[in-house]
This record gives structure tokens, C-alpha cells and sequence, in this order.
């Protein structure tokens, strides 16, 4: 059965990527069509979406720093977004009842905010993903909608503890008391543990065992131990590296996630109603994320964006209706509802977040009004400057380009990045950088035409293919004639660059061999002539 379920995984996966969404969306579609087959879960699929979601939330522990969660924009969004869906969706959910609708002929009051509060939760497996595809976990929308995330993650932990009625044990405070002290001793480890399979070997360790395993001992949510180890690794310079070697691992999980999803099963005819209803009401939850995050200064594409990011379902409400299902607060039918309708709500959210850039320079005018007159710190708008060379994207290949050329050219050169933190690192180092989103079309309408500047040449060092094929285009709006240069991952990404007007692109993995072999031969070149021969 497993067979069936990962081939049916692959294939679907394989044809949903193809038509340019997520795959995602065909994990789920695979499971879904497994269901309607006869098909459920298996116990190892099941395992495997557990230690999906556990190294997943270990990993948004590496690179989660505490200050981030203590802003308004997360703590008090997250929390007056929950608390205005609760009480819109219970409200809607109850009115439900005098509809006629025979499924929801039962439900009470107490029914109706059980089943809100589950849906108010979105789902940290999926933005996750979605923002890690397009390289947006630092931008300020990315970091908020992970704050929110994990605010709504302790608002669980929080409930599921208290209806489950099992008290942390006394020994709880004793692994708490020694967690500084375990801190200590990995970070050390980490230092010395080399590059290969032993980091990937420490980082499972730290998750599922130090992290899950020991809080599940002491009655205490695996999940959150795993959450907790992870943030108090994030100081380490190499916690990136460890989040990248456990990627794969985590991604192949994952998929086990997705499709234990579409296994939950399908409802009988009322119960499809239900679901429907559900699908429906998922608009109204988008509304609700914009106008809060709107309220908190954020620009109308910031919100606009973060909403996309969060608009699904979550696992974690299919756990709180699970739970109030076995102790007989709600109807069981309900966590296959919520169940089909996570699923679906995931296959929504796939290409609204892959086409939320175009969708709101569409919608933009009515969105924009509902902006507060303050800006938030990190969007208020930059000065503009005189240059020669501009490099959009400051990671480690755009900083190496920024240093070459101000080593080698003669040139004015201007760096852009969104990280706010990296932005601050390198002007402390004395390099020219704004923070600007280059995806962010209030970006380029504060940029001046480029007829008459002194612009010559643009290096596109960010990650994401869409971000470098949305740059050019706006860059030809702007009326720029100079040359464009562009990195790409992988070779299939080359052609498109130049297809799309770029001058100049390399992969990058490729030209380091190239780069490397340029270094030895300067190097040794007083032991070869240029031909090689001695």
C-alpha cells in the first residue's frame, strides 16, 4: 500500500509541477484520489508526517529570533485576527444551524466557536514552504507571518494542554532548568562537527530526541520541544548551514504530510456541503488577516502578501477538532470536513501565492486606500542616490560582487536588499545598501526613470527566478539601456534569463569550479606558462 500511495505521490506531484504549481498540490490531489479509491493512511505515513512537522518547526526555530515575536504587527495581529475569527466564523457557523442544511442542523453555540477557533489557525507547514520557494523567510512579510504562525502554535499548545487535562510533569521543570546547559553543549558540538552526514545526524538528534522526545516524556508538546531547541540554537553562525543540510530530509517528510492529509477521507453527502461551506468561508478569513495587518502600519502589498501566506487552513485546527471529537464536544464527521477542507484550502492558497505579486498590482487602487497614514519602520521610503552600478540582492554572491567592483572599477555602486538585518551588518561595514524590496511595485515607482542617470550596468543576485524575471521587466519600464547581468541555480534557468532580455547570466555553482580554476592557475603562474607546459 505504501508503494501505491508514494507513486501516486510522484506522479501527481510530477504533473502538477509541470502546469507550474506547486507539488503540493499534487501530493494532495494524490491523496484525495486515494481516499475516494478506499485508500487510508498507513502507519508509516503517518510517522513520517509527524517527524515532518517536528523538523520542520526546528528548523523555523534556527532562524527565529525572540524580538521578532515581541513585535505588535505579530503578537497583536495573531491575536486579534484569531480573536475576530472565532468570533465571525462561530457567529456564521451557528446562523448555519437555522439554514435547513441538515449537517449543520446539531450545532450549538459551544459547537459553533469550537469549530472557529479551529479554523482561525492557518498552516505553518504551508507557508513555510511557500516562502522557502521564494525566498522570503527574512523579508518583513515572511518574518511576520512566521511570528503570527508561531503565536497561533502557543495559543494550541496552550489549549490542547488545558482540555487534555495532563499537567506537565515535575520533572518538566527540571529539563527546562537544563536547557542553558544543553545549549552550551551543542553549540560547541555544532562547531566541531565538520560538514557531512554528522551535521545532518545532529540536527535529527537535537530535533527528535533532545527537542521532541524529552518534552513528550515530561508531558510537555514534542512539537514545541523541537521549536524551543531551534531558537536557542539560532545565535550559532552555523545554524543555516544545519537548516540546509536537514532540507531534504524535511522536504521528503513532508510529502508524507501532505498526503495523510488527503487520506483523512471523504464525507458522506451533507458532509460535502459542509466542506463547501467551509471553502466559502475562506475569503472571508483573507479579509479578515488584510485589515489587521493593514491596522498595523504595514503597506497594503505587505498585507496583501502576508494574508496570501496564511490563507489555508491549518493541521493544527484538524488536531483541536480531533481532540474535541474524542471527547465528545463535536461530531467526529467534523475532523473529515475540516480535513477535506484543509486540503483544499491548501490547493486554493498554491497559485494565489504564486501570482500574488500580479494579482495585487491588479487590485492594488481599492487595497491601498485601506493603508494607515503611518508607515511602518521598515517601509518607509528610501533616499534616492546617484550610482554607476546597482546590485539588487546582498547575499554572499552579491556582497562578492559589490567588494569586486569597488576593488576593481572605478564606480559608484549601490547595493538593495529586504533583510533588515543584513542591511544594517553591511552599512556598520561601510557598504552602500537600501533596504528595498525589489518585488514591491511601490519600489519601482518611487525608483526615477533611468534616461539621464549615470546607471550602466545591474547585477540581479537574487534568489528566486520570478523576483529577477519581475525586475527586468520593471527595469525596461523605467527605460534602462544599460546591460543587465544575473545569476541562475540551474542551468534551465539560463535560458529563460536570456529570453527575457538579460545580457549576461551564469550558473553560479558552475562558474565557482571556473572561478576556483582561474585562482590556482594566477597562482601558479609562476610555475606554468599559459599553455600549460613548464
Amino acid at each position: 500500500m505504501d508503494t501505491i500511495i508514494l507513486s501516486s505521490a510522484f506522479v501527481l506531484g510530477y504533473l502538477v509541477y509541470r502546469l507550474g504549481l506547486p507539488p503540493m498540490v499534487g501530493f494532495l490531489l494524490a491523496g484525495l484520489a486515494l481516499s475516494a479509491a478506499g485508500f487510508t493512511s498507513t502507519p508509516l505515513l503517518k510517522m513520517g508526517a509527524d517527524l515532518g512537522v517536528t523538523l520542520l518547526l526546528f528548523t523555523i526555530g534556527l532562524k527565529l529570533k525572540i524580538k521578532n515575536l515581541l513585535k505588535p504587527e505579530v503578537w497583536g495581529a495573531g491575536l486579534l485576527q484569531m480573536g475576530l475569527s472565532v468570533t465571525v466564523f462561530g457567529f456564521a457557523l451557528f446562523c448555519l444551524g437555522f439554514s435547513g442544511l441538515r449537517f449543520f442542523a446539531n450545532v450549538d453555540i459551544n459547537t459553533a466557536l469550537l469549530v472557529g477557533f479551529a479554523l482561525s489557525f492557518s498552516s505553518t507547514v504551508f507557508a513555510v514552504k511557500i516562502l522557502e520557494e521564494s525566498g522570503r523567510m527574512n523579508s518583513l512579510n515572511g518574518r511576520t507571518a512566521i511570528g503570527v504562525l508561531i503565536i497561533q502554535d502557543i495559543v494550541a499548545v496552550i489549549y490542547l494542554t488545558l482540555s487534555t487535562g495532563k499537567m506537565p510533569s515535575i520533572w518538566a521543570l527540571l529539563l527546562i532548568g537544563l536547557l542553558p546547559i544543553v545549549r552550551k553543549v551543542f553549540l560547541q558540538v555544532l562547531s566541531r562537527v565538520g560538514h557531512g552526514e554528522l551535521m545532518v545526524l545532529l540536527g535529527l538528534f537535537i530535533a527528535l530526541i533532545v527537542g521532541a522526545y524529552s518534552f513528550e516524556m515530561v508531558r510537555l508538546k514534542s512539537d514545541l520541544g523541537a521549536l524551543i531547541l531551534g531558537m536557542m540554537m539560532a545565535s550559532h553562525p552555523r545554524t543555516q548551514e544545519l537548516a540546509d543540510a536537514l532540507m531534504s530530509v524535511k522536504d521528503v517528510l513532508l510529502v508524507c504530510f501532505f498526503l495523510d492529509i488527503g487520506l483523512t477521507g471523504l464525507p458522506n453527502a451533507s458532509g460535502l456541503a459542509a466542506v463547501g461551506i467551509l471553502v466559502v468561508l475562506l475569503p472571508l478569513k483573507m479579509v479578515l488577516y488584510f485589515l489587521v495587518f493593514s491596522r498595523f502600519t504595514l503597506k497594503a502589498r505587505t498585507s496583501f502578501v502576508t494574508t496570501m501566506n496564511l490563507s489555508n487552513y491549518s493541521e493544527f485546527g484538524l488536531i483541536v477538532c480531533a481532540l474535541a471529537a474524542a471527547q465528545g464536544h463535536i461530531d467526529r464527521q467534523w475532523v473529515v470536513i475540516i480535513g477535506i477542507g484543509l486540503a483544499i484550502s491548501f490547493i486554493i492558497a498554491s497559485p494565489l501565492n504564486k501570482f500574488a505579486g500580479t494579482l495585487f498590482v491588479r487590485i492594488k487602487r481599492p487595497l491601498k486606500r485601506l493603508e494607515t497614514r503611518r508607515r511602518h519602520p521598515e517601509e518607509r521610503p528610501f533616499k534616492r542616490q546617484s550610482c554607476d552600478i546597482i546590485i539588487m540582492g546582498m547575499g554572499r554572491v552579491g556582497v562578492g560582487a559589490y567588494d569586486w567592483f569597488q576593488e576593481h572599477c572605478a564606480q559608484r555602486v549601490l547595493g538593495f536588499d529586504f533583510d533588515i538585518e543584513t542591511v544594517a551588518r553591511l552599512q556598520a561595514a561601510g557598504h552602500n545598501i537600501v533596504r528595498a524590496d525589489v518585488t514591491d511595485p511601490d519600489f519601482w515607482r518611487r525608483m526615477p526613470a533611468f534616461q539621464g542617470t549615470t546607471v550602466k550596468l545591474v547585477i540581479l543576485a537574487v534568489a528566486n527566478l520570478e523576483a529577477k524575471l519581475f525586475t527586468i521587466q520593471m527595469l525596461k519600464k523605467k527605460g534602462f539601456q544599460g546591460k543587465v547581468g544575473a545569476v541562475a541555480r540551474y542551468d534551465d534557468e539560463l535560458e529563460v534569463l536570456y529570453d527575457s532580455g538579460v545580457h549576461t547570466a551564469f550558473n553560479i555553482f558552475g562558474e565557482a569550479g571556473a572561478g576556483l580554476a582561474t585562482h590556482v592557475s594566477e597562482s601558479l603562474e609562476a610555475f606554468c606558462t599559459i599553455d600549460g607546459q613548464p
